[in-house]
């Protein structure tokens, strides 16, 4: 990343930081729930079967806590983002569970 053009862009959001058992947060979120898992009892009911097996195994694999900021922002054309940022296992330097942040994107040419 040295002579390239690259464009920078700053978005301004915030942050809730939650302590989170590691394996059942990254099993769940593996799940995926469409549109067609809403359209009818049996839909749902198998929708449900996949989130419970998620979470079974991933309550087998152990258990590891550690701090999750759940951070949301909204893009240039006005959509709200969310993703995770795992902190690590040690409890973070925050005095409170609500925190702001800011998210930097570079775009630039390989």
């Amino acid at each position: 990343m040295g002579d390239e053009v690259k464009y920078t862009l700053s978005f301004e959001g915030y942050g809730e930081v939650e302590r989170v058992l590691l394996n059942i947060a990254r099993g769940l979120a593996e799940v995926r729930l469409t549109p067609q898992d809403l359209s009818d009892p049996v839909s749902f009911q198998i929708a449900i079967s996949r989130m419970y097996d998620a979470l079974m195994k991933s309550v087998e694999g152990g258990s590891k806590y550690s701090y999750i900021a759940k951070v949301r922002f909204r893009d240039s054309l006005g959509n709200e983002i969310s993703m995770a940022i795992d902190l690590g296992e040690e409890p973070p330097p925050f005095m409170n569970k609500n925190v702001k942040a800011r998210i930097t994107v570079e775009l630039y040419e390989e």
